[in-house]
């Protein structure tokens, strides 16, 4: 076993989680917090990208079949006993990973953690349940295709990738979810759900080796406590090579008769996670681009020239690649002029260096939102296992806001010149009504 404490910088809120494995792979991350409860978060570096196009959904699926027993538990019995002690659970699966967690009082903590980490380990994932959770499955998916804003990042991403698996639904289409089999589930489950390819992420009031035991001892406690062998080590996911610049400007043009104004998307493609550091120059832009009422974009296209109802700027990071994303909601007159205005402002970024007090806000407004975002277990437990599973590195979520308090207007022009053009993107058009021939 191994243990290693890690600490936050002294500018930023204090954390110190503690980073132990066990000698069948799992990694726990604990740390002692004032506050009367307790988070535990499972992360599995598995969504939407392991999958082929043939499975499309399965692991969505499987976050569903997870809750529906075990050997030990029956289907439904997971909830009345978390419930019956005031405690909550949910998951969430997307594209790079899916999580389960628990949130519970420090006293209940060592008697609900076995439930938690069996029903991941172990779900049994029987015939008869699978079938009638296909079509909770399959509503969901009719509830997202009801979904404007979920239509449109899927038009987006799309468009946005060509050949990485990002262009997928992490719900998968209809069509695959109707054929799948239980028994695909099971390999599926036994491929990828192995505690050597998962990061359990625990935070509250109780004292570390206190955390670190109950997790370890409930591994073992479900059987999930051995060495890893050949037979047990999950597969490791294939290496993707990254999509080149858009080469000029790509379209896809759309018409969605439920809308009341359209919808105006444009993208670059940009680093990902795995290349971190390449990514925070971004952040920054995006944020005084299209974050908040005092942004660029906002003033210029929605107070002063009146242009659009709403805009915003987000760089996407998933695992392998990200995604520069400008969105706004507008007239459908008024596409061409904003779609021109948005690119003569992506060029000023690479002309003109952003101000002082541009910067200075992003700054103000990360460390702040860190501190706020880190204020309960669950926040904290969801940072850890976020950046541990998907970097094998802690240090990105603890030192986040120092990053950026250290980059220079001149990073910001950089990577606006190195990866955002003003003349090669994706643009997305979604129109109420067909355009006039």
């Amino acid at each position: 076993m191994t243990a290693t404490l890690l600490e936050a910088s002294p500018a930023s809120v204090q954390i110190a989680p503690t980073v132990h494995r066990l000698p069948n792979g799992l990694t726990i991350i604990a740390e002692q917090m004032p506050i009367e409860a307790v988070n535990l978060n499972l992360w599995l570096n598995v969504g939407s990208a392991v999958e082929t196009d043939a499975i499309n959904g399965m692991a969505h699926f499987l976050e569903h079949m997870v809750f529906k027993g075990t050997q030990r538990l029956q289907s439904g019995e997971f909830e009345r006993r978390i419930e019956a002690r005031g405690a909550v659970t949910n998951a969430a699966t997307s594209q790079d990973y899916t999580h389960y967690y628990i949130t519970t009082a420090p006293k209940d903590f060592a008697a609900l953690a076995p439930l938690q980490i069996d029903v991941v380990v172990n779900p049994s994932i029987p015939d008869a349940a699978f079938e009638r959770e296909r079509q909770v499955v399959l509503e969901e998916i009719r509830r997202s295709q009801d979904n404007p804003r979920r239509r449109t990042f899927q038009h987006a991403t799309e468009v946005g990738f060509e050949r990485l698996p990002y262009y997928r639904q992490v719900l998968g289409p209809a069509t695959v979810i109707e054929q799948l089999a239980p028994q695909q589930m099971r390999d599926f489950h036994a491929q990828w759900y192995q505690p050597s390819a998962m990061t359990a992420a625990v935070v509250g009031n109780l004292p570390v080796d206190e955390l670190i035991d109950i997790v370890a001892t409930s591994f073992e406690q479900v059987g999930a406590g051995a060495t890893p062998t050949a037979t047990t080590v999950p597969t490791p996911r294939a290496p993707f090579t990254a999509e080149i610049p858009f080469p000029e400007v790509v379209r896809r043009d759309v018409t969605d008769p439920t809308l009341q104004q359209a919808r105006l998307i444009m993208l670059w493609r940009v680093p990902g996670l795995n290349q971190l550091a390449e990514t925070y120059a971004l952040d920054i832009l995006a944020a005084v681009l299209g974050r908040g009422r005092t942004a660029r974009l906002f003033r210029d296209l929605r107070e002063e020239r009146g242009l659009v109802t709403s805009i915003a700027a987000s760089n996407v990071s998933y695992q392998q690649q990200g995604l520069f994303y400008i969105s706004a909601q507008l007239p459908e007159a008024n596409l061409a002029e904003v779609e021109q205005a948005i690119a003569a402002h992506i060029a000023a970024s690479q002309t003109d260096l952003i101000t002082e007090f541009e910067l200075a806000r992003v700054r103000t407004r990360t460390a702040n939102h860190f501190v706020f975002g880190n204020e309960t277990p669950s926040d904290r437990a969801g940072l850890y296992g976020y950046y541990y599973s998907l970097l094998g590195d802690l240090a990105p979520a603890l030192h986040y806001p120092t990053y950026i308090r250290n980059l220079e207007r001149e990073a910001v022009q950089a990577a606006a010149q190195r990866y955002l053009s003003p003349s090669a993107y994706g643009v997305v058009t979604i129109r109420p009504e067909a355009p006039t021939p």
